[in-house]
């Protein structure tokens, strides 16, 4: 499958993973609302391989095309929970900076406790609203500057 990336140079760079269709396409429109560039990924393997840790890649970012600002996940997926796609990025030297922001439809304190604990930006109940990603855009932008 393809990623999606709207086009703009001077938009923050999001990453968005879900593996449900429903809600990847809620978060991207909200993101593109508050004027972020968007790349979807369906599951926590692709989004390794968009950030150029597939396992059959070297650790590094292919380009500017690749960088993002924000990462930002779900935690129930198939194959790799957004908790592992957490670990990963933060193992990664390039990638440990940037923010991971993990979604869940379930409100378990354990859950959020651990992913917080790995390093997570922000821990996020389902459905996100428009004033979440507000919230988030505004922590981006104290990020990069």
């Amino acid at each position: 499958m393809d990623f999606y990336a709207s086009s703009s140079t001077e938009e923050p760079h999001v990453l968005a993973v879900d593996d449900n269709l429903v809600d990847r396409k809620l978060v991207e429109r909200l993101l593109k609302k508050s004027s972020c560039k968007v790349t979807t990924a369906e599951n926590g393997l692709r989004a390794l391989e968009y950030l150029g840790l597939g396992a059959d890649q070297e650790h590094s970012i292919n380009g500017n095309d690749s960088q993002v600002n924000m990462i930002i996940t779900d935690y129930c997926m198939p194959g790799m929970t957004g908790y592992e796609l957490l670990k990963k990025i933060k193992e990664s030297s390039i990638l440990k900076d940037v923010p991971v922001v993990i979604m869940s439809s379930e409100n378990i304190p354990t859950r959020i406790d651990q992913c917080l604990e790995e390093g997570a930006q922000m821990f996020m109940l389902k459905p996100l609203k428009h004033s979440d990603v507000k919230r988030l855009r505004c922590q981006l932008m104290q990020c990069q500057g």
